[in-house]
């Protein structure tokens, strides 16, 4: 048994970052984790499906290279080699975690914990054996969250022709086909590396379009960019009749009232995540959730038990890693008294890493429509930047939506070359309250993409140069 100031009941985003803060500012730090460090979004999330990302745009950019002056031969695809290579990275940066815990002085117990009364956590530790650990100040829940089928339509996973992107990031061979059935973020980019890797992709998306929660125009982007490159797109579609076998999955797909068959070799369900909050003693300790089954927490991010608290997907919605990072910081610096700054929760960035990449901040324009808020738009197309001319990624758009007033920028939505990179500018802007005519004061070197941001905020105020 072993006494810490603070505890981090999981390793992940959330809790590795909130653990390494709480020592910078002089705690004991213990964090209980039973997997590698780093969790989800290191092990099985954000940075394994970003290196196959990268394998895949490799792949799409080389079928264009003689236009570049650069002739190559047959072009051959190995999927196998590029998931070891996004193992491998996966690997590294859990290891880089290690290496961090280490420098600051973080505690790692390998096991899983259960927590009890007076702050303290029983762990079952990797070799089987029990110990018992108390924290003198607090308890952090960052046990994050996991993928889920959709046994409601004959989609439970059995790990081979029914997969979640757990499975698909280890398999050893792109399939010949796949059906990928939900199409937000995590179901876009599979979409995409499945199709560069040479495999008949079909997406379908109960919801009237892809990547519902971005804005309409950034939606119908992406499927304008996804058709092209032969990737199916099925927007309001209906499921039935579905029929797993050992081989292939059949299914029923209804589309506009009307039907089609679908068999394909797997079936990949992205459809969503479930916070970790079973088995775990909330209930024994008086942690209550939310109808939706996210832990309750406060402003200070407490949860309805004294000295236990709660951060990343665990703690609700929106499920990203930078989310769960930040809110790390800020529970290790209410923990230790230190000045914090609350968490704006309505300027965290977006980000889709498929190509086109997407990302925004703030309102859609159909969320401005609905407040009846009095906006205009402004937007610029890539095909008129300079620089995505000379690289050849001229595909999307910087859509910016600002307050008629004050100039206010509502929202902010880049479909293009590095749009997830691009958007902290707007990020930035926001936060800080900067309006439209503010970015306008700041020179943007030329030629680079930043340019299209300057160019759809002078279009959003009825001046723009370019197009």
């Amino acid at each position: 048994m072993a006494n810490f100031d603070v505890i981090f009941l999981g390793g992940g985003p959330a809790g590795y970052v909130g653990a390494i803060r709480a020592a910078q500012l002089g705690q004991t730090v213990a964090v209980i984790e039973r997997e590698g460090l780093g969790g989800t979004c290191v092990l099985w999330g954000c940075i394994p499906a970003k290196a196959l990302l990268e394998a895949s745009h490799i792949a799409n950019r080389l079928k264009h290279a003689a236009e570049f002056g650069v002739k190559v031969g047959d072009i051959t695809l190995d999927f196998g080699v590029a998931m070891k290579r996004s193992r491998d990275v996966s690997t590294k940066n859990s290891k880089g975690v290690e290496f961090l815990f280490k420098k600051n002085k973080v505690t790692w117990v390998k096991g899983t914990g259960t927590l009890g009364a007076g702050k303290s956590v029983k762990v079952t530790t990797a070799d089987g054996k029990s110990e018992t650990h108390t924290a003198t100040k607090a308890v952090v829940i960052s046990t994050g969250s996991r993928v889920r089928g959709l046994p409601q339509a004959g989609l439970e996973l059995n790990k081979t022709t029914v997969i979640s992107s757990d499975e698909a990031l280890v398999l050893d061979k792109a399939p010949t086909s796949i059906a990928i059935v939900g199409a937000g973020a995590v179901g876009c980019e599979f979409a995409d590396v499945f199709n560069a890797f040479g495999s008949k992709v079909t997406v379908i998306e109960v919801l009237p379009r892809i990547l519902p929660l971005e804005d309409e125009d950034a939606s119908a982007e992406v499927a304008r960019a996804f058709k092209k490159r032969g990737i199916e797109v099925l927007t309001g579609a209906k499921l039935s009749g579905t029929k797993v076998g050992k081989d292939s999955v059949t299914m029923t797909v209804e589309v506009g009232g009307e039907k089609k068959e679908l068999v394909v070799d797997k079936v990949l369900v992205a459809t969503g995540r479930s916070a970790n909050v079973e088995n775990i003693g909330l209930k024994d300790v008086g942690v209550q959730l939310t109808d939706r089954g996210f832990i309750k927490v406060n402003e200070k991010l407490e949860t309805t038990t004294k000295g236990i608290y709660a951060i990343g997907d665990v703690a609700g919605p929106p499920m990203l890693a930078h989310k769960g990072e930040r809110e790390g910081l800020v529970v290790a610096e209410v923990i230790a008294g230190a000045h914090y700054h609350p968490i704006n929760y309505g300027n965290i960035p977006n980000a889709t890493y498929c190509y086109p990449e997407v990302a925004s901040i703030g309102l859609t324009e159909a969320q401005c429509k609905e407040k009846k808020l009095d906006y205009k738009v402004g937007k610029f197309p890539f095909s008129a930047n300079g620089r995505a001319r000379t690289s050849g990624e001229t595909e999307g758009f910087v859509k910016i939506i600002r307050d008629v007033k004050y100039g206010e920028i509502l929202g902010a939505h880049i479909v293009g070359p590095h749009a997830t990179e691009l958007i902290h500018e707007l990020v930035v802007a926001r936060e800080n309250e900067f309006t439209v005519e503010e970015i306008d004061l700041a020179i943007h070197a030329h030629p680079t993409l930043s340019e299209a941001i300057a160019e759809a905020v002078l279009d959003s105020m009825g001046k723009m140069i370019h197009a």
